[in-house]
Formats: structure tokens, C-alpha cells, sequence
């Protein structure tokens, strides 16, 4: 069986361990850390996936990453995220809407019941309930 392992440096080991030893830390970059720390100690790519509970190419993927980017990858890059389609009047329209009396049939404004009546208004073509909550969270 070859060995597939790395040679940390000292000024990796040392954040490796000291992210093990937090009590709070994305499950991500413990496996992560686990693996590295791991691999430097001679062990193989199949042993350090099966402690972790991955497969061995996650594991020689983790390696590679390491190699290109060093600590750098225990980390997920900010996804790119949708923008904002909807302006400030837009808001300000959402939130006087909310503040306004309910329709027949209802005590209160649900989410669900504002986001259609906002499309129904035509105020923006398109929103989705959960949003309009955080535009009034944002506003109040």
C-alpha cells in the first residue's frame, strides 16, 4: 500500500491544532484539519478516510488543495449569492403595504399573503416570501 502523505510545516501545524482545540468549528474544516494532520503523521489516504468517514479520493482532493492553496482550503469560498433586485422604493412600498390594513377574510398580513399581493401590485415581478420577512425585519 503506498503512502500518500504531506510534510506540515510548524507554522501550519500549530493553527491545525489550535483549530482542533476550539469548541465550536464547522464540521468541514475539523474533518478537514483531522486529514491534514493525519497525512503528516504517515498515514495512508484509506486509513484517514475511514477514521473520518469519507472517501479516499475527498481525502487525496483535501492533499492536493492543501499543496496548491496550503491552509487556505479548510475554509469555503463565499458562494457568489443572488444581488439584490429590489430597491429602496421598492422596499419602502413592501413595508407600507405590511403596515396597512389586511384583506377581507384575514386579522393579519402572512408573509406568503404580502409577497403575493407585492407581485399581484406589480411592485416587483417576483418575491419570494421568505424574503419579503427579512425586508421587514431589516426595516422595523
Amino acid at each position: 500500500m503506498l503512502k500518500s502523505h504531506i510534510q506540515l510545516s510548524q507554522a501550519d501545524k500549530a493553527p491545525l491544532k489550535d483549530l482542533l482545540s476550539k469548541g465550536q468549528l464547522p464540521v468541514k474544516t475539523f474533518k478537514r484539519s483531522q486529514a491534514l494532520l493525519a497525512l503528516d503523521q504517515g498515514k495512508t489516504l484509506e486509513a484517514v478516510a475511514e477514521s473520518i468517514g469519507v472517501v479516499n479520493d475527498t481525502v487525496a482532493r483535501w492533499r492536493n488543495e492543501y499543496k496548491t492553496t496550503q491552509l487556505k482550503f479548510l475554509y469555503d469560498k463565499p458562494g457568489s449569492g443572488r444581488p439584490i433586485e429590489i430597491s429602496g422604493q421598492q422596499r419602502a412600498n413592501i413595508t407600507a403595504l405590511a403596515c396597512s390594513q389586511a384583506p377581507e377574510g384575514h386579522s393579519q398580513w402572512s408573509l406568503r399573503l404580502l409577497a403575493d399581493k407585492v407581485v399581484e401590485l406589480g411592485y416587483c415581478e417576483h418575491l419570494w416570501y421568505v424574503y419579503a420577512g427579512e425586508i421587514l425585519k431589516k426595516m422595523s
